[in-house]
């Protein structure tokens, strides 16, 4: 606690301590000297050697300040300190030697060597017994961790750690034989096996992986490996921004689920990724959502000649527009608030801006919330649809792109039922004869989006929990934005006629599975029945109003091969265009008179395959 009150003193009180210290411990270190020479009895100074002694003490410290000595931070002192002190005190001794020369003074040979042992310990040993505690103190305060990777980057990054204040790095793991067992910077190296131990012996809450050799596939598996430990894990940036100089090696982030879930991404087509987007004029809707806005990034990389950014929320809008002139200031960017319910505004917009690609997304697509607000959902999802795909082919748009959701197959809820009526639309309007070429990407759950489980989880773990998830069973297929918008241009590039395209959206996750992940990766645990030490309560809510305990992508199980290892073409039935029209007509009069009940289920009538979960309204 004394320690931390000289530390909060101001500068001029802490530099006059020093000078103070430094003046007694000189003069102290003069008398005792000649007492153990002489003893106490026969020491006696004349006029002479008092003026020799003050001059020393005048000449000592002003060597010492002009060597930078009082410039010196107490609680980071290194040895250029000592060497700087033991340098002036041999100084000062061979001052005394020649004053004893020069004035005839007393003075005992032995007794200017004692001056210099005495004056070394005192003048040293304060300064590093305060540094030491110091440290100590630090050490006590700062969170202590594990460093992945005892190679160039691990020990970089150590180094680092400690001379900062928020973390202390207490030892090395490391895979290579060559590293195991010794100790580098002082700090021990371990195996995989050591892990609990260090945690246990030291109270380590995090590891900090400084590992960038390596493929993204065994990051991925090291990731894996990693995680049951429970205890947070944290990355250093990429290896090529540190030495550009665009990062610090200890700006460290967190491990995103993405990271261990993600897959090896598969190079995208260039041609797929051009056709529809370069040096034409494209627009989005809901561009200022999860999918929308990551669809904007990706599309401004294929250099269109504009992007109109169609959104309704005027935060999301300013947003996605906001990032993107940033990036890229020669863009010609035309934000448009607006509903894509609003016909007149879809029309202007498509002919003013010479409008050839369309890639709408605008949806809701909140399952609860849309089953809590039919009538809303219906209006969006399904006319707000039509409006767009209509006025699209009145303009002659080249190409119109639905997303669409695997909650579409087979729907059990309003939302999936709106969006499968979506798509039953597109393919009835595409055999129309109409120039412009209609297709439909479908795929299941986005980490990351907007509604999705992952940012939900994060906050609830961050807060302490419990953790909420719906069934212990319940599973979903999961992509990554960045992946998921790629695809969805790649496969939009190749339809034509309504066809739906689908996803490759790996092996599905159990979302309790994805929970316990979660909570590793940022250093806690599960309470469960088999886990009863756990750090979070996981808790079953029941599934929500029209939710599956799994999803599906195709309809028929049929599907073809494309160009693209992961794109895959579904061959679905379709119901002729007059068809859809009775059904629009019916499902507008049920609208206008707001018979929700009605609407209902005319979507349960509807070839649509919708069966309401038994939980649903």
């Amino acid at each position: 606690m004394q320690i931390r009150r000289i530390f909060t003193l101001l500068p001029g009180a802490k530099l006059g301590i020093q000078v103070l210290w430094d003046l007694l411990s000189l003069l102290i270190a003069m008398v005792f000297s000649y007492w153990l020479r002489l003893g106490i009895g026969s020491w006696h100074f004349e006029p002479l050697e008092w003026g020799v002694v003050a001059a020393n003490l005048v000449f000592t410290l002003g060597l010492l300040s002009f060597l930078g000595h009082y410039r010196q931070v107490i609680r980071y002192i290194g040895a250029r300190a000592m060497y700087i002190i033991l340098l002036v005190l041999s100084i000062s001794t061979l001052y005394l030697f020649a004053a004893r020369l020069a004035f005839d003074i007393l003075m005992p040979t032995t007794v200017p060597f004692i001056y210099f042992t005495l004056s070394a310990i005192l003048l040293i040993a304060p300064r590093f017994l305060i540094q030491a505690s110091a440290q100590a103190q630090n050490y006590r305060l700062r969170e202590k961790c594990l460093i992945f990777g005892a190679a160039k980057e691990g020990r970089l990054l150590a180094q680092s750690l400690k001379a900062g204040n928020a973390l202390h790095p207490v030892a090395f793991i490391d895979d290579k034989a060559k590293y195991q067992g010794k100790q580098i910077m002082g700090l021990p190296v371990g195996r995989r096996h050591d892990i609990k131990r260090f945690v246990k012996q030291y109270g380590v809450t995090k590891m900090l992986l400084a590992v960038h050799n390596t493929s993204a596939e065994r990051r991925k598996e090291l990731i894996a490996e990693l995680e049951p430990y429970a205890i947070e894990l944290l990355s250093i940036p990429n290896i090529a921004d540190i030495l550009s100089g665009k990062h610090k090696i200890d700006e460290l982030r967190e491990i995103n689920i993405e990271d261990l879930l993600g897959r090896e991404p598969v190079p995208p087509i260039t041609e797929l990724l051009d056709i529809n987007i370069k040096n034409k004029h494209v627009m989005v809707t809901g561009a200022g959502g999860s999918i929308g806005s990551e669809l904007c990034r990706q599309i401004v990389k294929s250099g269109p000649a504009s992007l109109t950014l169609f959104e309704l929320s005027e935060y999301n809008l300013y947003q996605i527009e906001n990032e993107l002139k940033s990036r890229y200031p020669a863009l010609t960017l035309i934000p448009v608030l607006a509903s894509i319910q609003d016909t007149e505004v879809l029309r202007s917009t498509i002919r003013d801006n010479h409008i050839q690609t369309i890639y709408h997304a605008a949806a809701y697509k909140h399952v609860p919330m849309v089953e809590s607000n039919p009538l809303a959902g219906i209006r969006n999802n399904v006319f707000g649809t039509s409006n767009v795909a209509l006025v699209a082919a009145e303009f002659d748009v080249e190409k119109f792109v639905l997303i669409s959701t695997d909650k579409a197959v087979r729907p059990t809820n309003i939302m999936g039922a709106t969006k499968r009526f979506a798509e039953l639309y597109i393919q009835a309007i595409a055999e129309l004869g109409s120039s412009t070429q209609f297709a439909i990407v479908r795929f299941g759950n986005v980490l990351g989006s907007s509604g999705s489980v992952v940012p939900l989880f994060t906050k609830q773990i961050r807060e302490g929990g419990p953790v909420t998830v719906t069934h212990p069973d319940i599973i979903r297929f999961f992509m990554t934005i960045p992946e998921a918008a790629q695809l969805v241009i790649q496969a939009g590039a190749m339809g034509t006629k309504g066809e739906v395209f689908v996803l490759d959206m790996g092996a599905p996750v159990k979302i309790v599975d994805l929970a316990s992940k979660m909570a590793h990766l940022m250093g806690q645990s599960l309470k469960t029945d088999e886990h009863p030490d756990g750090t979070i309560e996981l808790r079953f809510s029941g599934l929500r109003p029209g939710e599956k305990l799994y999803e599906e992508l195709l309809i028929d199980d049929a599907d073809t091969q494309t160009q693209h290892p992961r794109i895959m073409g579904a061959d679905e039935t379709k119901i002729p265009f007059e068809q859809v029209v009775l059904l629009f007509d019916e499902l507008n009069r049920l609208l206008l008179s707001h018979n929700a009940a009605g609407a209902r289920n005319l979507l349960r009538k509807a070839p649509l395959a919708y069966t309401p979960a038994a939980h649903s309204n």
